[in-house]
């Protein structure tokens, strides 16, 4: 059995999920504090990836990265690079489709948070900086970290503008959705089988070891309060 499409997955998956953990967590904490009129317009910009068929995002992704088109273009003639139909290709399809699961999720935990905390931090000399990493980010990792999970199984998961962008090649594009697809189109039942198991064991894994952490952390609060 050829494991390059569960590495290729899992990498694609990983290197989006720390992109949109960070490029989330900028857009929800700048996006927060904006007017309720600029909150809304950013908003719908920044969502509808996730309400957009991932055929449409590919598509979109082709005309903005194709080899003819301004940004494929450019980096080809600059650099040599082709920004479609390789491995990392896939990683701007599933930056693009999981960046707004992250951002809802961070945006609602820092819309929530107590302003009083941040200010009482300020009071005693602390940068915003300090106030942000020390004090609002540990009050709402329970939303950060819901996002990050999210965001990571919509990576690994991801078909539709994966598929356009990078297509399929063995042992070097293959993905483990994209290989269940090709399997299935070849009538290999037992092969797109196995690929099925393979992703629902990581991400059935990945989701109890987040549950235990957050069981662990919920004890320790009320630990503490005792």
């Amino acid at each position: 059995m050829d494991w390059y499409p569960l590495f290729n997955s899992l990498r694609i998956a990983a290197i989006s999920t720390v992109a949109v953990f960070f490029l989330g967590i900028a857009a929800a904490h700048y996006i927060a504090k904006l007017p309720r009129l600029a909150k809304g317009v950013l908003d719908v910009v920044l969502t509808l990836p996730l309400v957009l068929p991932p055929t449409v995002v590919g598509w979109l992704l082709l005309v903005l990265l194709g080899p003819k088109r301004p940004v494929g273009a450019w980096a080809q003639s600059t650099f040599g690079i082709k920004l479609v139909m390789t491995w990392w290709s896939a990683i701007f399809a599933t930056v693009v489709v999981a960046f707004p699961l992250m951002y809802r999720t961070a945006r609602g935990a820092f819309e929530s948070f107590d302003q009083n905390l941040a200010d009482a931090g300020r009071t005693l000399g602390r940068s915003n900086t300090w106030v942000f990493w020390r004090v609002q980010m540990p009050v709402c990792r329970q939303g950060i970290l819901a996002g990050t999970v999210l965001a990571f199984a919509r990576a690994l998961g991801e078909y539709g503008a994966t598929s356009m962008i990078a297509g399929y090649t063995p042992g070097r594009t293959a993905t483990i959705s994209t290989t269940v697809y090709q399997l299935w189109r070849t009538n290999d039942d037992a092969g797109a089988l196995r690929w099925v198991l393979v992703n629902v064991a990581i991400s059935a894994v990945f989701l109890l070891a987040v549950n235990l952490l957050e069981t662990r952390q919920r004890q320790a609060r009320k630990g503490g309060v005792r």
